[in-house]
């Protein structure tokens, strides 16, 4: 079997209390190597899905009994939009734990399968009661998209419209539900409203999860330059100059059948002392602007 690299620092004693009591039920040597490779899994999912996919594969390889195993290639194959390989995965989890709350993301990979209706069949579900109120915001927020994906846009408003919306509180989930039902009124073109609740997203958005603050200064009008990249600014700037042939410089040597300052003799209608014409400027003609790398 083929395995991928591990930092050394990487020992396994990283993951969840709960998953690591499920390795417990492999030999030792095994169960360390499984947990490994889910900490790489974790680490490197929201930054680099690919390559936590490529761990998760490993992980599923040597533990494909073991739920969290499971659930861990779920997620990666549902961060890298493999829904119909992550909802294989995510049952399969389900089946072995019995527990419910991986229904709104087995509900969302309904939606990235083109069948929004069957994600709005499991929000109807008796499952849903048995969620906890993270996950029962979570499916709420599925059905929402649901409904857009059916261009259902004021049912998708309707169904953002709940008391956690309503709430003042700060909760993990609040800027996540706010920013979605800010979305769903732009997207009606209810633009004012949807300003206000940007803002608030805003408000709730403590570790950046959402990009309302860039929604909102769109909304004003506001646009960002980014600052110029340190390569950028050491990258030197050549302008070649072409200069007219017909014009000359005062560097130029007169032509063979002008005259110079000591040869040209000094009547008396010219005074001695005036000043020779100078010579014109060089006309530029075309000014390129090259880089060098």
């Amino acid at each position: 079997m083929k395995r991928l690299p591990i930092p050394d620092e990487v020992t396994g004693d990283e993951i969840d209390k709960d998953v690591r009591q499920e390795l417990q039920s492999l030999p030792k040597t095994l169960a360390e190597d499984v947990a490994r490779n889910l900490v790489m899994v974790a680490r490197l999912i929201d930054e680099d899905p690919e390559g936590a996919y490529g761990y998760s594969r490993v992980a599923l390889r040597l533990a494909s009994r073991v739920a969290a195993v499971r659930e861990a290639a779920g997620f990666a194959a549902y961060a890298t939009q493999k829904y119909s390989e992550a909802l294989a995965e995510f049952r399969a989890a389900r089946r072995m734990t019995g527990n419910t709350e991986l229904w709104p993301v087995m509900a969302d990979c309904e939606r990235g399968l083109g069948r929004p209706e069957k994600a709005l069949d499991m929000a109807g579900a008796p499952e849903v009661q048995k969620l906890d109120k993270a996950g029962q915001v979570e499916m709420r927020l599925v059905a929402a998209g649901a409904r857009r994906d059916m261009d259902q846009l004021d049912a998708a408003i309707v169904t953002l419209q709940s008391p956690e919306l309503a709430s003042n509180s700060i909760q993990p989930w609040t800027a996540r539900l706010r920013y979605a039902y800010a979305d769903a009124l732009l997207a009606v073109g209810r633009e004012g409203e949807a300003r206000e609740w940007f803002a608030k997203a805003v408000e709730a958005d403590r570790d950046g999860s959402t990009d309302a603050s860039d929604r909102l200064a769109e909304l004003d009008g506001v646009e960002f330059v980014d600052a110029m990249d340190e390569d950028d600014a050491e990258t030197e700037t050549v302008v070649t100059v072409v200069v007219d042939e017909n014009t000359t410089t005062d560097e130029e040597p007169p032509a063979e059948d002008e005259a110079t300052d000591e040869d040209e003799p000094t009547g008396e209608d010219e005074p001695a002392d005036e000043e020779a014409p100078k010579a014109d400027e060089p006309k530029i003609v075309q000014i390129k602007d090259t880089t060098e790398d």
